[in-house]
């Protein structure tokens, strides 16, 4: 079913009508459920027969930023066989996903050798967490080129044998950022 978004007059009347009418006929079977069985077989048939009057297929309220007539466009067409139309094209998607691409490039803004050291050593990112005194969080972020404190790149290069002054070999642009 092509829906252009906006509910014409006498849609909104008539489906208001079929609404009002199903309501009612749910009444009457209520009622029919009432006179003819005992209380707890009353209530589970009421439980039943409740919900069903909350469901609409129509919105009575008017839709706002749709087009007024259908298209015929293969989007909507596949769109359409889950039963729902949705009105936003690819395109916006497109861009979210370019967005979180360039977040993720910027999360390794600070490359260092930390995981080629500590391979080197044959330490696993827990017993080098162990041996600096940090989280193995902490190890895998600094590895991922993230940027960290000067005492937690003391403690890394203190857990890998190093000295301090050897800090330019593990991260090369130490002097870029000061």
């Amino acid at each position: 079913m092509k829906s252009t978004g906006k509910p014409e007059p006498k849609a909104a009347e008539a489906a208001t009508g079929a609404l009002s009418t199903a309501v009612n006929q749910d009444s009457e079977e209520t009622t029919r459920v009432q006179t003819g069985h005992d209380d707890s077989e009353r209530a589970t048939e009421q439980v039943a027969v409740g919900p069903s009057i909350l469901v609409t297929d129509v919105d009575p309220s008017p839709a706002t930023n749709v087009d007024p007539g259908p298209t015929d466009s293969p989007e909507t067409e596949s769109l359409e066989t889950d039963g729902e139309l949705d009105t936003e094209p690819a395109a916006p998607a497109a861009k979210k996903s370019k967005r979180k691409s360039r977040a993720r490039t910027r999360s390794g803004i600070e490359p260092n050798n930390v995981r080629k050291l500590r391979q080197e050593a044959m330490m696993s990112k827990a017993e080098l967490a162990r041996r600096a005194g940090v989280s193995p969080l902490t190890i895998d972020r600094v590895e991922a080129g993230c940027p960290c404190r000067m005492d937690t790149k003391r403690k890394i290069l203190e857990a890998l044998g190093l000295k301090p002054s050897a800090r330019t070999e593990v991260w090369p642009d130490i002097d870029a950022q000061s």
